[in-house]
């Protein structure tokens, strides 16, 4: 557009000023007409409003500077309604609503957005959801809890005493500055998801059957085959008549939908706080098919997980908030797993550092 010289004013009374402002009305409509594409928007905002030779800012210096005092407020009043009249007029045409739209210009609201493309998901991450899709399809739901915990959740309702050597700081990474609480009350990282197992039963009666996925930390150096950090999916079942065969069928059942329906499994007294019995389950080797490799050590079977019947002792800390747990009426199983182990097989890592060096060109592969 060009700039057409601003004409001078012949009287400051409400008349003349009237004319004045609506010539410049009317130049402002012939100029908003030519708003159809997104170059003529700009033109116009700079016709109008731009700093330096803007139309307003003309306007500005040869009407209201020069103004005597007391026309000074008449002035700035059109002025001002000049101003917003030009305002409306470019965000009409930049919504789309005015005589001026930009229809070239306008968003069809029916054709499909610019969607992000997603990564693939980490290798533990998608061992982990696969692990549990097993368990959900066998009706089990998802339970979460914190990662900070406290020791009577971590251990004592889990019947880990006082004095056990899982609640020494070699093996625990403890909150710092908690030797003022009593024992219970302190806080820590909890070394097993087993504590959701606790918060579950607390919060609802039973039959339960929940599985539960998640991250958890030890005190260990770091080497090829342990993490200060890794992950964990463990089950609860809890209801009349739950009985060692349950256990052995589910886990079963589970070991095949997972690694393959030739997959056989085997038990192993074992011991650990929170079952009584305790089993260490074993599979047989599902890269050679139990011929013996290098991957379980030419035994032909690969120890995978701990399980054992629910203790009775566990029962009596549930009932202190959930009286249904009653040790007499009820039983139950439990198990537990380490997925970054079971993915390492998987995959054929050697090295749990791997997956959490954040290296894409490790990572990548898996996609």
């Amino acid at each position: 557009m060009s700039q057409e010289a601003i004409p001078q004013l012949a009287a400051y009374n409400d008349a003349a000023l009237d004319a004045a402002f609506a010539a410049l009305s009317q130049e402002l409509d012939a100029s908003a007409q030519s708003l159809t594409s997104a170059e003529a928007v700009e033109s116009f905002r700079l016709h109008w409003l731009g700093r330096k030779q803007g139309r307003l800012k003309a306007i500005s210096e040869a009407w209201l500077k020069s103004a005597p005092v007391e026309a000074k407020k008449q002035i700035g009043q059109r002025f001002n309604q000049l101003k917003a009249e030009i305002e409306q007029r470019l965000e009409s045409a930049s919504t789309g609503t005015g005589s001026g739209a930009l229809d070239a210009e306008a968003i069809d609201i029916t054709l499909p957005g610019t969607r992000r493309a997603l990564g693939a998901e980490h290798p533990l991450i998608k061992t982990m959801h696969e692990m549990v899709a097993v368990f959900q399809r066998m009706g089990y739901s998802v339970g979460v809890g914190p990662e900070v915990e406290t020791d009577y959740y971590n251990f004592e309702s889990l019947n880990f005493p006082p004095g056990h050597p899982a609640r020494d700081t070699q093996d625990t990474l403890v909150v710092a500055n908690q030797e003022r609480k009593p024992l219970r009350d302190r806080l820590l990282m909890r070394t097993h998801t087993s504590p959701v197992q606790i918060r579950t039963m607390e919060q609802q009666p039973p039959p339960v059957r929940i599985v539960i996925p998640g991250k958890v930390h030890r005190n260990d150096a770091a080497d090829a085959t342990h993490s200060p950090i890794f992950h964990q999916i463990e089950g609860l079942c809890v209801d009349t008549n739950i009985t060692f065969s349950d256990l052995k069928g589910t886990l079963d059942h589970a070991m095949k939908e997972f690694f393959g329906s030739n997959v056989k499994t085997r038990f192993f007294p074992s011991f650990f706080p929170f079952t009584e019995p305790s089993a260490d389950v074993q599979i047989s080797c599902p890269f050679c098919g139990g011929k013996g490799c290098r991957k379980c050590k030419h035994s032909g079977w690969i120890e995978l997980l701990g399980c054992g019947m629910v203790n009775p002792a566990v029962f009596g800390f549930v009932q202190q908030k959930q009286p249904a747990y009653d040790p007499k009426k009820i039983s139950g199983f439990a198990f537990g797993m380490g997925v970054d182990r079971i993915a390492m097989m998987k995959y054929g890592v050697s090295d749990i550092g791997q997956f959490y060096s954040g290296d894409t060109r490790f990572l990548e592969q898996f996609a």
